[in-house]
């Protein structure tokens, strides 16, 4: 990206993080006591919006950034549940861009998805987006454009509640993750096509090779190693992108930027934790205080105290501590595979800080993470490369199929590796694809699971069988059919889909308007997916099929098999995809349509 020094005032390391005061009764917003300088922030019913370009110096080279308003992120948008909100945004860039509500019911002409919503927005042009807000809780919004969401086009969306909430705090916080790279996000894609490990830095070595025989014995090493070979995988592939290129900012700062919120003795502290990342999964934890989780996307859950937790890209979820005894306090996110963090501070007072941890051990991932019935090294399990699963090599060619539809089926629940317990079924299109590398054999649901390099850590890990809304199923219907969608990809090809086809051959999936529907996600891959669903909410079920938790983005962990309920109550196209922004980008994406 080039820098173009003429179009705006130089900024660096550019902080506009929300920073907002509240009971949870509308009210004009209550800023901190001094603190850093007072970030972007817009409330009412009426936004101004312009998308444009603007150096920065995040890591020590100028760059060009592509922001809101002129901010890294951008301005924090307050509004009311109720409200009908007006955005008028205008395109000062030299390429199409748009905006999309993240979790946000409305009408699919308001969504903000070029090619499915509406034609984007032109340079020079405008768009006003128009609609009644329906829920209240913490959003963001983004560009669906390009790349322009990992060059910066990303901000909070605050709705307040008609109604106080359930919990109570006297200082609220945005705290918006995300990861910034010098590189022209399209040269970082071109080089994980060439190269899919090309990011990772952490592979294993010949003294691994050597240690490894030693614990396991020659045969059982050698056999684990050719099955991750026969995947074009290793254990230590747990992100596309790394710190290499990446450097991972909270509310717009570096590590060494250290954004800070202040609070006094005893006040409870509201933090919006939000991942704005385009590919970076964050574990989060404030040593020395307990996180009080009261929301997750938005939606209210019965308060649960934890010391960390994962929030997967586009995940948000709201916290509340209360510090007491230190003056300050650690804001720590570490990227998955800890090749690096981002940080902030909680303080009394300005120029205070804490300690910052060591990042934890780099975790690997082991054969059962994969889905192979808990076997581990040495076995060969959960994760079969692709036409080594006992499947048929037939013509899948013209099996561009919209899903495996299993009309009024039920599942029953997903606490198992498939229907009955045998093992895992998949698509035809998968059959003989080279679109797909491998196959999970016995994927579980795994909501009480941490997640890989959280587990056994000695602190208190958020899981989703935490979770729990603070509300009955809103719909309360059981699901007239099940559609069972595979998450498949091909590492070495650095290539992804639904069921092994890609998006440019994908149909439809066609929902009919008032129907409850169960979708069934199965990841046959070894990476980690946020799946989002836009215009309707995904009710997530344990696995006894029961309702858990309301959300707009479900994490689906690899060889995992996870099942929600869908209201198809919005007509029109959405977009259905994975949120690593490179997956979707790639391949990992479907069109919804909901029709009378």
């Amino acid at each position: 990206m080039h820098c173009k020094t003429s179009r705006r005032t130089f900024v660096k390391g550019l902080a506009a993080g929300g920073l907002l005061a509240g009971f949870g009764l509308w009210r004009p917003p209550v800023w901190a006591l001094g603190g850093p300088a007072r970030p972007t922030l817009l409330s009412g019913s009426e936004f101004d919006l312009d998308i444009g370009e603007v150096p920065v110096n995040i890591t020590g080279r100028p760059r060009t950034a592509t922001v809101i308003n002129g901010s890294l992120p951008g301005p924090t948008l307050r509004c009311r549940e109720g409200d009908t909100v007006t955005l008028r945004v205008r395109n000062r860039l030299d390429e199409d861009t748009s905006i999309h509500w993240h979790g946000i019911l409305l009408p699919a002409n308001m969504d903000g998805v070029p090619g499915l919503s509406f034609d984007g927005i032109a340079p020079g042009g405008r768009y006003e987006y128009r609609f009644r807000v329906k829920q209240s809780g913490t959003y963001w919004y983004h560009s669906h454009s390009g790349f322009q969401e990992q060059t910066g086009v990303y901000g909070a969306l605050i709705i307040d509640p008609r109604e106080p909430e359930p919990f109570q705090y006297e200082r609220d916080y945005v705290v918006m993750l995300s990861d910034w790279t010098d590189e022209n996000p399209a040269r970082v894609l071109k080089k994980l096509k060439k190269q899919s490990d090309y990011y990772n830095f952490h592979k294993r070595t010949v003294g691994d090779f050597i240690r490894e025989v030693g614990e396991h014995g020659w045969a059982a090493t050698v056999a684990e190693r050719k099955a991750w070979a026969a995947m074009n995988m290793t254990p230590t592939d747990l992100a596309d992108v790394s710190a290499h290129t990446y450097t991972y900012l909270l509310n717009g700062q570096s590590p060494a930027g250290n954004w800070t919120g202040l609070f006094r003795r005893g006040e409870r502290v509201r933090l919006r934790l939000i991942n704005a990342s385009a590919m970076t999964y964050f574990d989060v934890r404030i040593p020395g205080l307990k996180m009080t989780v009261v929301a997750a996307d938005g939606q209210n859950v019965e308060p649960v105290s934890v010391d960390e937790l994962r929030i997967a890209v586009a995940e948000t979820y709201d916290v509340i501590v209360e510090p007491q005894d230190a003056e300050a306090y650690t804001l720590f996110a570490q990227s998955l595979d800890r090749s690096g963090y981002a940080r902030g501070t909680l303080a009394l007072r300005e120029g205070l800080s804490a300690p910052v941890p060591a990042p934890d051990p780099r975790p690997q991932l082991s054969m059962a993470d994969m889905g192979h019935g808990g076997m581990d090294h040495g076995v060969h399990g959960s994760a079969a490369p692709a036409g080594h699963a006992g499947m048929d090599h037939g013509d899948h060619g013209s099996m561009a199929h919209a899903g495996m539809d299993h009309g009024a089926m039920s599942h029953g629940g997903t606490d198992h590796a498939a229907p009955g317990g045998e093992m895992q079924a998949h698509p035809a299109s998968e059959t003989g694809n080279p679109l797909v590398d491998m196959q999970t054999m016995t994927p579980t649901a795994r909501l009480d699971d941490p997640g890989i390099g959280l587990r056994d850590n000695g602190r208190r890990v958020l899981t989703y069988a935490d979770l729990k809304s603070a509300f009955a199923d809103p719909d309360g219907r059981e699901p007239g059919r099940t559609l069972e969608l595979h998450l498949t990809g091909h590492m070495e090809r650095f290539a992804w889909s639904f069921d092994g086809i890609p998006f440019a051959d994908a149909e439809p999936l066609r929902l009919k308007y008032g129907e409850r529907l169960r979708i069934v996600l199965v990841n046959d891959t070894m990476m980690t997916h946020p799946i989002h669903l836009h215009g309707m909410w995904s009710d997530l079920e344990d696995e006894q099929g029961n309702f858990l938790v309301r959300k707009h983005t479900l994490d689906m962990p690899p060889g995992s098999r996870r099942s929600y309920r869908v209201t198809a109550d919005a007509l029109g196209r959405w977009a259905y995809h994975c949120h690593l922004m490179f997956h979707m980008e790639t391949g990992m994406f479907r069109e919804v349509r909901v029709e009378e």
